[in-house]
């Protein structure tokens, strides 16, 4: 292998990617990366004015871009989230599961509402959202799905079981959909961070802010960027033959 059939591993031009999440936090780290790395992005959040500042973010980095409006609790937002990126790029190849709820109560406590708002947004969003983009993605030669879940997954996440059970879900399903999608060319991952420096950790109290951030090998938490290359991994042809896998970018917090 040469230094072009290496940087090639990594290259994304002319790929067309879905980012859900995609306006902050780790999703536009991971946007500003595909970006860089060639792909066209369409990003999606729920709020339409940061959906455009992060399209012209994007395309101010040299890229094509779009952002569309896109709550995951409403499954005919996310429809045409598939079908807007249709329209403009012609083309799917990969999609990035990224947005989250971080709404969580205590287990005794959670209510009915608090649960459907959480496991919409968390897992039945992302599942029919590739539900929805399969049929593009199959003919995609080189489809990828990456799910962002969580190392809450794999801990005992006291206080944040919603979350945690969530995420742990969507691992179930990554895995499935690996085995069932893989005869069609596509290739289903996910990603497990750790502690993230996000808009969503600075809501918590600082002394848990700082307790999350010892309990890695490395003592820290993460900066969003340092999730770009994992995601890019993933989503790329350097993991042509990595399906329903599971890759903990963590720091050293979950036993393996």
């Amino acid at each position: 292998m040469d230094r072009d059939e290496l940087r090639a591993l990594f290259d994304l031009t002319d790929r067309v990617a879905i980012i859900t999440g995609g306006t902050r936090g780790i999703g536009r780290a991971i946007a500003e990366g595909f970006v860089a790395a060639g792909a066209k992005v369409v990003v999606a959040s729920r709020k339409a004015d940061a959906c455009a500042e992060t399209e012209a973010h994007l395309v101010g980095l040299g890229g094509e871009a779009l952002g569309v409006p896109t709550h995951l609790g409403d499954l005919d937002a996310v429809e045409a989230l598939v079908e807007r990126t249709m329209d403009r790029f012609g083309r799917l190849d990969i999609v990035v599961n990224n947005a989250v709820n971080p709404l969580t109560m205590p287990i005794g406590e959670i209510t009915p509402e608090a649960w459907q708002k959480s496991f919409d947004v968390n897992l039945r969003g992302p599942v029919f959202l590739v539900q929805h983009a399969l049929p593009h993605l199959e003919t995609s030669p080189s489809a990828a799905v990456v799910n962002v879940i969580s190392a809450g997954a794999f801990l005992f996440s006291p206080n944040v079981a919603m979350y945690a059970a969530g995420k742990a879900a969507l691992m179930s399903f990554t895995r499935a959909m690996a085995a069932d999608f893989a005869p069609r060319g596509i290739r289903v991952n996910a990603l497990a961070p750790g502690s993230v420096d996000t808009d969503m950790m600075r809501k918590t109290a600082p002394e848990a802010q700082e307790r999350m951030g010892a309990a890695s090998f490395q003592r820290r938490v993460a900066a969003a960027d340092e999730m770009v290359g994992p995601a890019l991994f993933l989503a790329s042809d350097a993991a042509s033959f990595m399906t329903g896998q599971v890759l903990i970018v963590d720091g050293g917090l979950v036993p393996h």
